[in-house]
């Protein structure tokens, strides 16, 4: 169960909001960039060692996000329930020990298992707490707050490509697994137990470090922003929470089929690992820019309208990517990894705002799990479906011309999305006026 307010305290010199914001960068760094930014560097040694198909390769990789996603729920429900401490520490626990297990593989069973494994634990040190912990610390700033943690996701790419890519040279695929599983453990475990807090309720705090007159005391220690917001039940019966589900669906599994077709894709052009590789911490470095410009831009602009800017972006990536051939230019590599990654830099950040603001915080945990789970589905299989069409077809071309065909679906959805009413059901009012009203009387 939630702990009790503390009793509120004077304003401290540097909100500890800040630090709770950096845990959830690192957390998004090691969860991403471990269990998916750096999976496409495994696939020729994997290949080589076994001898599986680039198709059957890719399953584990599905096999990451579906868990991911079916976690979620269980991971936001855990949150609401017991604080993100414990959801964290336990996801951090789970996927390093999957880690362990891929380490040991000698067959595809196996490897899935530990791919299952993974995909549990990260669904609690991902998405679903690290949004939640930025939104319930963070109000006015909420966009800026999110964009500085889903920079994380592309920090990962950037911090973790070149490490493993290193182990992968210098030692082997094993070693390069295990290492992870003790990344995830030491890195994020032990700074859980110290640092989160799941609202600035448990240290007395506000969101945004605010302050208040006296005089309105009574009314702001009975209002906690965090303390409405429709239920899951109550979400589902709702368009907006299709529409949002549907866009992200298809677009994160066209964003993410091309992100990681593209190692391969440019190794099969003819392009040496050392420029695939860079052009995958460019694709990186774009997203984590990109999470932090769209963020900031959405405590601004609609988060509809800055999500499909985002997706726009993404197609455009995908088209160029479709351009390059053996004798293309390093900038049209580039160009189409750096727009790739700046637009998929919109995701996470849009994604939790249009939950937060359309659906409230009190049930955050609950409801952006199931969105989450919808954009994981489509992670999961836009890679898969690639893999599947190469093995058939011999070249990514004909993927990459259908993922960037679906954003024709994708973008209309999210620019659909409107406010659900909160009196939709007879009876029921805002939970947040009837709390006014309470503390007023």
């Amino acid at each position: 169960m939630q702990k009790a307010p503390a009793p509120l305290r004077a304003k401290p010199r540097l909100f500890y909001g800040y630090w709770i914001v950096v845990f959830g960068l690192l957390c998004l760094t090691v969860c991403i960039g471990c269990g998916s930014f750096v999976y496409s560097l495994f696939v020729h040694p994997l290949q080589a060692e076994f001898g599986w198909s680039r198709g059957q390769i890719m399953v584990g990789f599905t096999i990451f996000w579906v868990m991911m996603g079916v976690g979620s729920p269980i991971a936001g429900r855990i949150l609401d329930r017991y604080g993100a401490r414990r959801a964290i520490s336990l996801g951090a626990l789970v996927m390093g020990l999957g880690f362990v297990l891929v380490s040991m593989t000698g067959s595809l069973p196996l490897f899935y298992v530990g791919y299952l494994f993974v995909g549990l634990g990260a669904a609690g040190i991902g998405p679903v707490s690290t949004s939640a912990l930025a939104s319930n610390w963070f109000r006015r700033k909420r966009g800026l707050a999110l964009g500085i943690t889903a920079a994380g996701i592309g920090t990962g790419g950037v911090v973790m490509a070149p490490i493993v890519g290193y182990l992968l040279h210098a030692y082997d695929w094993q070693t390069a697994y295990l290492a992870m599983a003790f990344i995830v453990w030491i890195v994020i475990i032990p700074l859980a137990l110290l640092v989160v807090r799941t609202r600035p309720s448990e240290m007395g705090l506000r969101q945004d470090g605010d302050t208040v007159p006296e005089e309105t005391e009574a009314i702001n220690s009975v209002i906690d922003p965090a303390a409405w917001g429709l239920t899951l039940g109550q979400a589902v019966r709702t368009m907006p929470f299709w529409l949002i589900a549907v866009s992200y669906l298809l677009s994160n599994g066209c964003s993410m089929a091309a992100l990681q077709s593209q190692v391969p894709n440019m190794d099969d052009i003819g392009f040496p690992i050392a420029a695939a590789a860079g052009a995958l911490s460019a694709t990186g470095f774009g997203s984590g820019v990109g999470k932090f410009l769209f963020g900031w831009l959405c405590d601004y602009v609609k988060p509809r309208f800055v999500s499909a800017i985002g997706l726009t972006l993404q197609c455009l990536g995908i088209v160029v990517l479709l351009q390059v051939r053996a004798d293309s230019p390093m900038y049209v590599v580039w160009g189409a990894a750096l727009l790739l990654g700046f637009g998929v830099g919109s995701w996470l950040p849009t994604m939790s705002l249009l939950v937060s603001r359309n659906f409230g915080l009190a049930f955050y945990g609950a409801v952006f799990g199931v969105v989450n789970l919808a954009q994981s589905i489509g992670t999961a299989t836009g890679p898969l479906l690639a893999g599947v069409m190469y093995d058939q077809m011999g070249t990514y071309r004909w993927a990459f011309i259908l993922f960037a065909s679906l954003y024709a679906i994708a973008i209309p959805a999210v620019l659909l999305v409107r406010r659900p009413k909160l009196a939709d059901t007879p009876g029921e009012t805002s939970g947040f006026e009837h709390q006014v009203a309470e503390a007023s009387s």
